[in-house]
């Protein structure tokens, strides 16, 4: 069974819009992991678009279940990782124009590097995930590294229009999550999840966590913070 983290990037965003203190993301993490979620994710982006380092360093003080900083492999965010110490961090790729993270790492471009930075969050015994396209080649170089967990990117799938495509895209997930669980990773999932399109994925038997955010906190301004990760919650438990 799959388990729900909840992505607070975009009530952040919200609050940017005005440049005011509302609405506050350690609030919506707190209603989050009272409702359902078994983790928090959070993105401090070198450009501070939405997550801030008050907010990082509120949600370290308040998460009490897991808090996974979703981060560029740069000096100043190793840095910040370093010192407040979640129990997570996920490399992702990051540009300054993009709106949202755009496909997965390449791993395999630098593996001696992302093995040192591995090296470097283990020894402050922070566990590592790596946010990757579902191919065997980064897979590879994620074990490589030494690091224990693998996000798979899943807004290839969730762009997919047609049956056909669904379903190719479903097939090379499966395919990643049964590679990377034989080879010792545990496996995750994100980025274009939604209330429609999520139960494919997680019905995936090798998947044990999916990260949401935008579908759910797009929700939650319609029905509440609670209903969202309530219903999503079990969607991704299938109950």
């Amino acid at each position: 069974m799959a388990e729900l983290a909840v992505n607070i990037d975009h009530i952040a965003t919200l609050r940017e819009a005005r440049g005011g203190i509302e609405p506050d993301p350690v609030t919506a993490a707190l209603l989050a992991e009272l409702h359902g979620a078994v983790g928090i994710v959070c993105h401090l982006r070198e450009d501070r678009r939405h997550v801030n380092d008050r907010d990082v360093r509120m949600l370290r003080e308040t998460v009490q279940t897991k808090l996974d900083l979703e981060m560029a492999a740069t000096e100043e965010i190793i840095g910040i990782a370093l010192e407040i110490i979640p129990e997570l961090v996920t490399i992702v790729p990051e540009k300054r124009e993009e709106l949202t993270t755009e496909g997965g790492l390449n791993v395999a471009a630098d593996i001696r590097y992302y093995t040192t930075l591995v090296q470097r969050m283990h020894e402050k015994d922070i566990e590592v995930s790596f946010f990757i396209e579902p191919s065997t080649t980064q897979i590879e170089a994620v074990i490589e590294t030494g690091a224990d967990i693998i996000e798979l990117h899943t807004g290839t799938y969730a762009n997919a229009r047609t049956a056909h495509d669904v379903q190719l895209q479903l097939a090379r997930i499966a395919e990643a999550a049964q590679y990377a669980h034989e080879s010792g990773l545990r496996v995750t999932a994100g980025h274009g999840l939604n209330y429609v399109n999520v139960a494919p994925v997680v019905s995936i038997p090798q998947i044990v966590e999916v990260s949401i955010g935008h579908a759910l906190i797009s929700r939650a301004v319609i029905v509440g913070m609670e209903r969202a990760v309530r219903d999503m919650a079990a969607l991704v438990r299938g109950v």
